[in-house]
């Protein structure tokens, strides 16, 4: 939500894009003073930036009169390099994951203090995620998470370790049992979660290197770890370092996406 994009100084730029960036993934749709109220914004003001926005594509309005992100908006963001690049690139890895186990199989970033699911494939037979294309969870309760946090600076370690909330009854919320979890990460180049984010859910993550660099994670959830961890960690990690391979060949042109 918006601060002060309500003040005298702030540009016409600032105030939409407080109006765009009012929708999140626990506000999926917006009405009109709820979009004013969450970018601070004056409602007369909203009304006429959001006019002009649904006019472009970046808002539509829904027949209960309530506002969502448009399909331009969408259509833009998926030109950022990040997609076209990691997100292409990962994609015949992804496939030939899920093919050869019909589970949930994720790419995977970093954004800030969550996870940034790039990409998803699942089927009928595969664990019920709460994972989508495009949201953000924590990195706490996640394997890709968890192999993303491992390996983030120690500032961004300390926000998350100072507030680690409790989704599930076996969500890891103290520290000093992260924290070794987090070693291990970097030891055994894996991470892992038991029912952690979705009850009935355990899940794998393993790195995305480029030149030296975690980039990315890539995930899969299954219901039970008690078997065939190490084929199913050992295949993920040969995907793994295909892409980042892949990631860092000049045939590609897609190193662009750091």
């Amino acid at each position: 939500m918006a601060g002060n994009v309500s003040t005298p100084g702030a540009s016409v730029t600032s105030r939409a894009l407080a109006l765009v960036g009012a929708f999140d993934e626990d506000h999926r749709r917006l009405s009109l003073s709820d979009l004013a109220g969450r970018a601070g914004l004056p409602v007369a003001t909203a009304h006429r930036l959001v006019g002009e926005l649904v006019a472009w594509g970046a808002l539509s309005r829904t027949a209960s009169g309530e506002y969502v992100v448009g399909r331009r908006l969408w259509d833009v963001g998926l030109l950022a390099p990040v997609q076209t690049g990691l997100r292409q690139l990962a994609s015949p890895y992804l496939h030939d994951l899920y093919g050869a186990t019909l589970a949930t199989v994720h790419l995977a970033v970093r954004d800030g203090l969550q996870v940034l699911y790039l990409d998803r494939l699942s089927g009928h037979a595969s664990v019920p995620v709460v994972s989508t294309i495009g949201s953000r969870l924590p990195m706490h309760a996640t394997g890709v998470g968890k192999v993303l946090l491992a390996h983030a600076p120690a500032s961004v370690q300390a926000e998350v370790l100072a507030n680690l909330t409790r989704i599930t009854p076996y969500t890891i919320n103290q520290p000093g049992t992260l924290r070794r979890q987090l070693a291990r990460v970097l030891r055994d180049d894996y991470a892992t979660t038991v029912e952690e984010m979705s009850l009935g859910a355990c899940s794998v993550g393993v790195p995305i290197r480029a030149r030296g660099d975690v980039v990315a994670a890539l995930g899969i959830v299954v219901p039970s770890l008690k078997k065939d961890r190490a084929p199913l960690v050992s295949a993920m990690q040969v995907a793994a370092r295909g892409i980042g391979r892949a990631l860092v060949d000049p045939a590609t042109s897609v190193d662009r996406f750091h």
